[in-house]
């Protein structure tokens, strides 16, 4: 199975993005590190409020090839979360047992909040974990957030509201390219920089396309195997499954 650990604030949109990779709107079933599943109450109704254990593998009936660890916790700047979000990235990258392994980490970033995109959580994170060979993709989330902030730009501007809408789509993709190369310059300068980035824009919708998000995951393994791995957990995507036979 494809293990891969999810970070980021509490509403970076990741349970939605897990959702869409899965194809489904359910939540997703508990595991403890041990593979035996949660039923306790208090502890279900606490992730549903975005609050993990790390331990947890969180794995959707849809597609159980994948399996999901969120990190939340550590962002509000608990020193304990933290180191114990670090062991676990540690013991994770290379642990013995293969199937407990992590092969791809990805570090959500809403672009909702532009005004905080990378707070004290995200350069501690890129400045102080070693992920060794495990890829980590930052992924800009909730990037057609910026949409009001074109509309708002323009209508500054001297726009009608009409025109501003109209205009709208073409503004944001500059605010989008903009927020990019800002996090790009911060998060670079670190210690540990993450491989590489990716945008992602109508994440809410039902049915919303994750091919880019895969097929960018699947590039940034480096591992025998891994790739196989991701596309085998993918069989219904054709296009995914003829990019990787090409890439081969």
């Amino acid at each position: 199975r494809f293990r891969i650990l999810v970070m980021g604030k509490a509403n970076a949109g990741k349970t939605t993005i897990l959702q869409r990779v899965c194809n489904t709107t359910d939540e997703p079933e508990i595991f403890d590190g041990n593979g035996e599943k949660v039923l306790c109450r208090a502890h279900i109704k606490r992730m549903q409020r975005g609050y993990h254990n790390i331990e947890d593998e969180l794995v959707f009936k849809s597609n159980p090839r994948f399996v999901f660890h969120d990190s939340c916790g550590f962002e509000a700047g608990s020193e304990a979360e933290f180191d114990k979000m670090k062991k676990f990235v540690t013991d994770h990258a290379k642990d013995a047992k293969l199937e407990r392994r992590i092969h791809a980490i990805w570090y959500c970033i809403p672009l909702s909040e532009s005004h905080r995109m990378v707070t004290a959580a995200e350069k501690k994170f890129f400045n102080e974990c070693d992920s060794g060979h495990v890829p980590v993709i930052v992924l800009l989330t909730k990037a057609d957030a910026l949409n009001l902030d074109a509309i708002e730009e323009l209508m500054d501007r001297g726009f009608s509201e009409d025109e501003a809408m109209k205009e709208a789509p073409e503004v944001e993709k500059q605010l989008q390219k903009g927020c990019l190369e800002k996090i790009k310059g911060w998060l670079n300068e670190l210690k540990f920089p993450p491989l590489s980035y990716l945008m992602l824009a109508g994440m809410e919708q039902e049915g919303a396309d994750c091919e880019e998000l895969l097929k960018c995951t699947a590039a940034a393994l480096t591992e025998e195997g891994l790739q196989g791995l991701l596309i085998s957990s993918q069989q219904s995507n054709l296009g995914l499954c003829m990019e990787f036979a090409i890439m081969k």
